[in-house]
């Protein structure tokens, strides 16, 4: 048959297979052995291969061709100086597969002169002999559209899929604002796009974590070059990682206002990222991205509202007439309401010392609790700005037992007075939202808080005797009152310096002061926490003991007498007046006083330098 009849029916043949398959491209590669029936027919070719040109790589066809491997891959670069000026080469010298001795590469290009193709196959005489005829021009060119045709259908028909993709997760994302919902469809989509690569979604801290999905926090430090580079650029971004045997591939996932994450896919290290797959996942992210801001955006409002309803809340109650550890007991549970923390403290300085608030956690009496609010204080002492710590561990080489940390100072005209401390085990369990409402929260409370402890040390000075700083007589008379009400017994002591007069004749006004303040320092270290000393006008004093039986009183006073005549310098002496009351006794504070008074005249007249004793009478 002459060659001209050949190429006629050639064309008939490849024509039969445009028809046949342009509808079931999408899933098969029919017409590939359609056309290899065709080859061998007319020149006795044996053996095929057609390579798909992408991104400057020829990739071998297979059933999912858009899914190869590196596997027979050539490069562009390679075969280029083959085609200069024509469209097929004989090569004796490339072997595929140790299958082809001699083979015929033939390449396909599009309009624009670019590669789209490349069809191998052993070399034959008929073959031969038809390639040195006018024709073989003629059957490139009809293989160039064959292939074209069905290349725009194998697309268009890809495309379709990917869009019904798109627009099903689309449809679902625009239909929620649960963050959980749609990280859970991106994962199904790219699944269903791309079975065999295995997707891992790396979130930036600020995403909202009460999700069941699987997923790991972006952290600069340890996150892979490539990974921290698509997350900085929104660009995708591929990595061989040769120890693990894979690639990976990132996918960022950026919305309108930034970048939320990675998608990053994992594939064994052979695999070829096609064209196709590149703008799928792109639009998917992006579509995640924008699906994750809308839901942010929502939560966002809501929770800004929530936000400034507390802080109104915490302000409205800080500064009603309450106590400070009222103040700091309502602050820490609007703290735990708000941020959940496992550990929480305040810390007042005073005269440099750092005092822990007995609102705080008892955790922070301890060594591992003074060692967070030692690295605190150390902070401020350098910087006033507030501190977050999303994972403490990566800052010390100690291994700390709780990990994320929120510092906020406590400040009075710019000057830290304190701080409070918040505290959790979990790394990057405290958002960045979470750390600015706090300060906000704190900064809202600090004039509050200034305020209630200026009110304390007011009524501390109003409470003691500027002289001696033992307690004032009008602070004793509601102490005892309120004992007599809610204690079942107490002693009541009255104490008079003997010949105080002389002593400020003989040495002055002066050295009479100094002796109130002697006595009045040896009363406190008595007294300590049992009792209270009072300044009760002049040169005498008061002692009261809440729960203390008569005798224990006594024996009190007794050391006391023997202290104050060996340790004031000059040294003096003192009559002292005890009585007791029990709350059988149904007697008042007036009539206590007038007994423990009669006691010290008694003590007076007998001699000074001793104490006397009066039996509370019933007073009915």
């Amino acid at each position: 048959m002459k060659n001209d009849g050949i190429m006629t029916l050639i064309k008939s043949r490849i024509l039969d297979v445009y028809s046949e398959n342009l509808l079931t491209t999408g899933t098969t590669i029919k017409w590939f052995n359609d056309l290899k029936n065709i080859l061998s027919e007319f020149f006795d070719v044996e053996k095929v291969h057609y390579f798909i040109f992408d991104i400057d790589t020829f990739k071998p066809l297979r059933k999912n061709h858009s899914y190869s491997k590196k596997m027979h891959l050539i490069k562009w670069l390679e075969v280029e100086a083959f085609f200069y000026e024509k469209d097929f080469t004989e090569t004796p010298f490339w072997d595929m597969e140790n299958d082809l001795n001699k083979v015929v590469k033939i390449l396909l290009r599009d309009y624009d002169n670019q590669p789209i193709g490349l069809l191998v196959m052993d070399s034959t005489v008929r073959w031969k002999e038809f390639a040195e005829t006018e024709n073989i021009k003629e059957f490139v060119s009809t293989i160039t559209k064959l292939v074209k045709t069905i290349r725009q259908s194998i697309v268009l028909i890809q495309q379709e899929n990917q869009y019904r993709n798109l627009f099903s997760v689309t449809k679902a994302f625009n239909s929620t604002l649960d963050s959980g919902e749609i990280l859970n469809g991106t994962l199904y989509a790219i699944t269903n796009a791309f079975p065999q690569l295995e997707p891992t979604l790396i979130l930036s801290n600020d995403q909202d974590r009460k999700t069941s999905v699987p997923y790991k926090l972006f952290d600069y430090t340890s996150e892979r070059p490539a990974t921290v580079d698509a997350y900085v650029s929104g660009e995708i971004t591929t990595e061989l990682v040769q120890e693990l045997g894979v690639r990976l591939i990132n996918v960022p996932i950026k919305g309108k206002q930034g970048i939320y994450g990675i998608l990053q896919l994992t594939t064994t290290e052979d695999y070829i990222f096609s064209t196709r797959q590149k703008e799928f996942a792109t639009s998917l992210s992006e579509t995640t991205g924008n699906a994750l801001e809308n839901a942010k955006l929502y939560i966002q409002s809501h929770r800004l509202v929530s936000d400034l309803q507390l802080i109104n809340e915490t302000s409205h109650k800080l500064n009603t007439n309450i106590s400070l550890e009222e103040m700091l007991v309502f602050l820490r549970n609007q703290l735990i309401k708000s941020f959940h923390p496992e550990q929480i403290c305040f810390v007042f300085i005073e005269e440099e010392e750092y005092k822990i608030s007995t609102s705080s956690n008892d955790y922070f009496h301890t060594n591992e609790g003074q060692f967070y609010i030692q690295h605190v204080a150390n902070h401020f002492n350098k910087v006033k700005d507030s501190l977050f710590i999303a994972d403490f561990n990566r800052i010390t080489k100690l291994k700390s037992g709780y990990r994320s940390l929120i510092a906020v100072p406590l400040k009075e005209q710019n000057t830290i007075t304190g701080f409070s401390i918040v505290l959790h085990k979990e790394p990057y369990f405290f958002s960045f939202d979470a750390f600015k409402l706090m300060q906000s929260l704190i900064q809202h409370s600090s004039l509050a808080i200034s305020n209630s402890a200026l009110r304390n040390k007011l009524q501390e000075m109003v409470n003691r005797d500027h002289l001696t700083n033992l307690f004032a007589r009008k602070y004793l008379d509601k102490y005892v009152e309120n004992s007599m009400k809610i204690d079942d017994r107490g002693v009541f002591v009255l104490i008079d310096i003997d010949d105080f007069k002389q002593v400020n004749d003989t040495f002055g006004h002066q050295v009479g002061d100094e002796i109130l303040k002697q006595i009045a320092s040896i009363i406190q270290k008595k007294v300590g926490e049992k009792g209270i000393g009072v300044r009760w006008g002049g040169e005498e004093l008061a002692l009261y003991y809440a729960q203390m039986t008569l005798e224990e009183g006594i024996e009190m006073c007794k050391q006391l007498l023997g202290s104050i005549s060996s340790e004031t310098n000059p040294s003096v002496t003192v009559s002292i007046g005890v009585s007791s009351w029990q709350q059988q006794d149904n007697i008042n504070f007036h009539h206590l006083f007038q007994q423990t008074d009669i006691a010290l005249y008694e003590a007076k007249n007998k001699g000074k330098n001793q104490l006397s004793i009066m039996e509370v009478s019933h007073h009915l």
